[in-house]
């Protein structure tokens, strides 16, 4: 009797699988690397176990990156393990190539990189000739036994899945192409001068990287403009209201207008001259005034179910988590709890034949005694509102997963970031079905008719009257007016009887500045990348131009995370700063005139390609040629550039030049004196804005060129590619008779420059280290891992964990990092001094296990002034005096 084997993409699922199906076909073994009865063989991957390599000949090693053996477009695919994972891809393969082992079953994640795990594996296990076995595709949704025993019963054939397996492998060997080919080209353009600077890119992580950078250029181009608003307070007859002046003839320009030269900062409240908004307001003060009032009800429904992308952005919006901790919470709510359906979706709807289930979810949480939102699905039960709508319910806008939404299963034993999350995601679910929000909005336009001209003033108020869905996230019509100041839009205005005549008692001229646009944080960069570039806000166009954004929704977060782990981004609070590398590679890919590597939308364009041969619409031949046609053009482009620099906004430093006393500004490569005038050729000196691999920051520049000396700076790395810590400076070489760059390692210099080997002997340790768990020791002028420095034991470093002795200033004591090692944390230190700000501050020491890293904790301040009284806050606070009252 021949058996099918399943194969999953991780053993927690595999579990699940055996689990489901105990009651169905029998009891399984339990074996060292798969269960096995009767009918099946459940075995797992532990993500990817295999992964796509050049054939031999066109394999090219690192330091050896040259534009001779470039472009590599290889004529086919081979395929090689990974070798964390060698021995399970060993014990997979063996179960595959069983003979009683007649079919197989894709049970690996329902998406496009699920796909991928099981063909790399199938290819694999088969070789030339294939296993020649039939496969069968399980699609899950729901991780809930029941769901697992239906997706049996609906297997999906071979032939179905053929288009997606395409998609799969063409969007990682088109990955592979690009970022092989685009790294090595850009990293032997920017070593033609010697050394090996590392300069990576990918066919979706560098445009994404340029969205962020053109907002950043944007925003240290922008001038501040002042302008003024005239505030306005009338007296009627039953009391006050305010309005603010405004030009009733103004229209906002149109993109194109603003391409033609029209002013994109013009609102119809800003006045540009204080002489005009002083005249106008000394016109109109103490005169009467006339009015006119419209008001009419609207309503607001609420957002949308979420897909992976919108759920990603609220929880960065709302809790600050990152888009891989979301994605991380989600994946455990629904493979380890059961409590969520699939995550990795892109679709923000219901199957049109799941009203049944969606009622009896409800029931589930209206019967969760624990579960606050309790109330909330009782009263959408009792009242009907569960209903089959097309906003909710729309095959149309189903791909090949629905809506993330809460499962069958009653959650517990949730962390406190998963309880976050789920209660995110259910709250969501049931206010969906909820009524629409019901406002009455009034616009007031009070009118001073004075000598030559009448001035215009609006008065806006919206009043919640029926919270509607917003009931289900805490928000009450009382409480909502009660909350309400005057100027806001929610205020409750004093009534004007028709015809009544109001009197002007006061203007007010308020000045203010133009503000840049904001910086991206992980949310709105998310956003605009489902938007393909473009900071897309409208649930409904975001959905209409998914298909054309920057990667996937299971891809994004990794996408951001690989720009923060390349020193591409860094994290400042929520908001994603661009470093001087990410600034480098932009004036290097535009001076190339690489379009393809330097405009999101032209990347958007590529995924919608991937989603068309997901659908059978366009064949895995003609998307791979434009592939290779683009990746021939990147490095023709590099090999064939021929100028000296590249164009692009460079600095002028401040400081002069340390020799002669010239300018010293920054060219592509280097900072240099340029001479007295700022254009000649100057007296030679000059430093390279990325040494050790690791580029300059211009404040980073100016404090090296003032101080002669910066540090200690982490990101370097060495010949042997290991990452290491180090001080640099600027010392005057009799020699050459020039102030020349230098690495200080201190102590360490001889282990760094000449690869002589660390001996810890009997030393001490500290403690274990926080990565790896080996010793810790005192090395020169740091503090490192055993493992991070070459020894006779270990040539090769396995650990980077390093910090130095002296931080900002502040000298760190053998003490406080035992502290620091064994407790996480060091006492309060007192004399740290900031590099930019060249001020003192105190801080901890603390290990950041997320980021792997040793960061600042400050301590917490007081409050200068006492936190603003919400409608929340009053009702508790009111609850807490009756209480002790009582």
């Amino acid at each position: 009797m021949t058996k099918t084997l399943v194969i999953a993409e991780k053993p927690s699922v595999a579990q699940d699988i055996v689990r489901a199906l105990t009651p169905v076909t029998g009891k399984f073994d339990k074996h060292d690397d798969h269960y096995e009865n009767d009918h099946y063989v459940v075995t797992s991957a532990v993500g990817h176990l295999v992964e796509i390599a050049a054939p031999e000949a066109y394999d090219v090693k690192r330091g050896k990156w040259s534009f001779a053996h470039l472009p590599v477009i290889p004529p086919h695919f081979d395929l090689k393990p990974i070798d964390k994972t060698k021995s399970r891809l060993q014990a997979v393969v063996k179960l595959a190539k069983r003979k009683d082992v007649g079919a197989l079953i894709n049970a690996c994640d329902a998406g496009r990189e699920g796909e991928l795990i099981f063909r790399l594996i199938e290819q694999y296990a088969g070789g030339a000739k294939g296993l020649n076995k039939p496969v069968k595709r399980l699609w899950l949704q729901s991780m809930t036994p029941q769901a697992i025993r239906e997706g049996f019963e609906q297997l999906r054939s071979d032939e179905q899945m053929r288009p997606l397996a395409d998609a799969a492998r063409s969007r990682s060997e088109a990955d592979w192409l690009v970022g092989i080919n685009g790294t090595r080209a850009m990293t032997a353009f920017n070593s033609r001068d010697g050394g090996f600077f590392l300069t990576t890119v990918g066919r979706v992580q560098t445009p994404t990287l340029a969205v962020v950078v053109e907002r950043e250029e944007k925003i240290r181009a922008f001038k501040s403009r002042d302008y003024w608003e005239i505030h306005a307070s009338f007296g009627a007859q039953a009391g006050q209201y305010p309005g603010k002046w405004f030009d009733p003839a103004f229209k906002k320009p149109t993109p194109k207008q603003i391409e033609d030269g029209a002013d994109a900062e013009a609102r119809a409240e800003r006045l540009w001259t204080e002489a005009e908004a002083q005249a106008i307001a000394q016109a109109v003060r103490g005169q009467p005034a006339s009015v006119s009032e419209e008001s009419k009800p609207t309503t607001q429904a609420c957002g949308l179910l979420y897909d992976l992308t919108s759920l990603q952005r609220e929880a960065n919006s709302r809790f600050g988590f990152s888009a891989k901790t979301t994605l991380a919470l989600a994946q455990s709510l629904y493979e380890k709890h059961k409590a969520l359906t699939y995550p990795r979706t892109d679709s923000r709807a219901l199957p049109e034949d799941y009203l049944g289930t969606v009622k009896q979810t409800f029931e589930m949480l209206a019967d969760s005694p624990l579960n606050h939102l309790a109330p909330h699905a009782l009263v959408a039960l009792n009242q009907g509102y569960l209903k089959p709508t097309k906003r909710v319910f729309d095959n149309s806008k189903v791909s090949d997963h629905f809506a993330i939404i809460p499962t069958l299963q009653a959650p517990s034993g949730l962390s406190e970031a998963e309880q976050k999350l789920y209660d995110l995601v259910a709250r969501r679910f049931i206010a969906v079905f909820y009524p629409p929000a019901e406002f009455m909005v009034t616009t007031r336009i009070t009118r001073v008719a004075v000598p030559g001209a009448t001035h215009h003033f609006k008065t806006e108020g919206k009043v919640l009257v029926k919270p509607g869905w917003m009931a289900v996230y805490g928000k009450e019509a009382a409480a909502d007016a009660e909350d309400a100041k005057d100027g806001d839009k929610g205020q409750n205005l004093v009534a004007v009887q028709p015809g009544e005549t109001v009197r002007t008692d006061e203007a007010l001229v308020k000045a203010f500045k133009t503000r840049p646009p904001a910086r991206y944080t992980e949310a709105t960069l998310l956003a605009a990348m489902e938007g393909a570039g473009k900071l897309v806000e409208d649930d409904e166009l975001r959905h209409a131009m998914a298909d054309k954004g920057l990667g996937t929704p299971a891809t994004r977060a990794a996408i951001i995370e690989g720009l923060l782990t390349e020193k591409y981004l860094l994290r400042e609070g929520r908001e994603l700063v661009p470093t001087a590398k990410a600034f480098q590679l932009m004036t290097l890919l535009r001076g190339l005139g690489v379009e393809e590597l330097s405009k999101p939308e032209l990347t958007g364009e590529w995924e919608h390609k991937l989603s068309l041969m997901e659908r059978g619409q366009l064949s895995r031949e003609a998307f791979m040629r434009e592939i290779a046609a683009m990746t021939e053009r990147i490095v023709r482009k590099a090999k064939e550039y021929d100028r000296d620099t590249v164009p692009g906004n460079y600095a002028t430093l401040r400081t002069p030049c340390p020799n002669c006393g010239g300018i010293v500004k920054e060219n592509y490569r280097r900072f240099a004196c340029t001479g007295a005038d700022g254009q000649g050729e100057g007296c030679g000196f000059s430093f390279g804005k990325s040494p050790g691999g690791r580029t300059f920051e211009i404040e980073e520049a100016e404090a090296l060129l003032r101080d002669k000396r910066i540090g200690p700076l982490e990101g370097f790395r060495s010949k042997a590619g290991w990452p290491f810590v180090a001080e640099l400076t600027l010392k005057f070489s009799d020699e050459d008779k020039n102030w020349k760059l230098e690495f200080d390692f201190g102590d360490d210099k001889a282990d760094e420059e000449t690869g002589e080997l660390a001996d810890f002997g009997d030393a001490e340790s500290l403690g274990p280290c926080l990565k790896c768990g080996s010793p810790v020791h005192m090395h020169g002028s740091h503090y490192v891992c055993s493992k991070a420095v070459p020894t006779a034991a270990q040539p090769t470093p396995s650990c980077d964990f390093k910090s130095a002795t002296t931080i900002l200033q502040q000298d760190i004591a053998p003490e406080q990092m035992r502290k620091l090692l064994s407790m996480g944390k060091t006492d309060l230190l007192e004399h740290f001094v900031s590099n930019k700000t060249r001020r003192a501050f105190k801080a901890y020491l603390v290990w950041d296990p997320g980021a792997g890293k040793i960061g600042f904790e400050f301590e917490p301040r007081d409050r200068k002034y006492p936190a603003r009284k919400t409608a929340a806050t009053r009702k508790t606070a009111a609850k807490a005096t009756r209480k002790v009252a009582g």
